[in-house]
């Protein structure tokens, strides 16, 4: 006899645009050990591809709706099943109104959103700067000929950010289940936004720090940045807000296209 997926993790998620302190929130929640907050998820990609089998020629021919959905009722329960940490903040877009559907029919369980704000010209002046110091940034490896054909490509309609930019302005339909943490605050009195953090949770609170902060390690796994360019996830070792030059560098074009998305 097979064992049942534990239900007994308490699950949040943490939404926002890439560059936006999501892996420094990481560094930091992961410091308490009842919390484990995740790198780059893939439990939503998880859904919905299982979710897009109903369109297959193999599953039209023979339409077992309820088989398939008992795996799909099961995702989140079977993934983090090993994982010791009883509260799960599963980084993701889950209000996306996809998603968000997705969710809704097969988690069946109440769950909440830590929305990261950052304003869109803050972010692509992070990527500047990171694919600028880093040849092997997955920017710079698409014959790319400017800064405004490479933050372009970053803002295609299939890209992380627009994935992002659609569950945050979503999110708002959802503002009972959302907690929303400016970055500017984040970084500027951490110690204040992580406490309404943890009563947003409904959580006694964790005595932070925020110095000394080390980079992403979760269940002994680190983020492999071979994949997309060095030092992607690299995070400072104390919390403190960092002017970046690159803001003055972004292409007038994109200012124009981009510069209204702030938060």
């Amino acid at each position: 006899m097979t064992s049942e997926p534990k239900t007994s993790k308490q699950l949040f998620f943490l939404v926002a645009l890439p560059r936006s302190g999501n892996t420094l929130f990481t560094s930091i929640m992961n410091q308490n050990p009842e919390i484990a907050c995740t790198p780059n998820s893939i439990t939503l990609e998880i859904m919905k591809d299982l979710f897009l089998l109903k369109q297959t020629d193999v599953f039209q021919n023979y339409p077992d709706h309820k088989s398939l959905d008992n795996v799909l009722d099961v995702v989140y329960d079977t993934y983090y099943k090993d994982w010791p940490q009883p509260i799960i903040i599963d980084r993701g877009p889950v209000t996306t109104q996809g998603n968000f559907a997705l969710m809704q029919k097969h988690f069946r369980r109440p769950f909440k959103c830590i929305i990261l704000l950052r304003d869109l010209m803050d972010v692509l002046a992070s990527y500047m700067k990171w694919y600028t110091e880093n040849p092997d940034a997955f920017p710079n490896k698409y014959n790319l000929k400017n800064d405004e054909e490479k933050l372009m490509m970053l803002m295609n309609k299939d890209g992380a950010i627009a994935m992002q930019l659609e569950a945050i302005k979503n999110s708002y339909n959802h503002k009972d289940i959302c907690h929303y943490v400016k970055y500017d605050d984040l970084v500027a009195r951490p110690a204040e936004e992580f406490r309404k953090i943890y009563q947003f949770m409904g959580l006694p609170y964790f005595n932070h720090k925020f110095e000394n902060l080390q980079q992403i390690e979760v269940n002994g796994m680190k983020y492999n940045d071979t994949i997309v360019g060095k030092n992607m996830h690299n995070i400072r070792s104390v919390v403190r807000k960092v002017n970046n030059p690159y803001i003055d560098k972004i292409p007038e074009r994109i200012r124009q296209k981009y510069g209204h998305i702030r938060f």
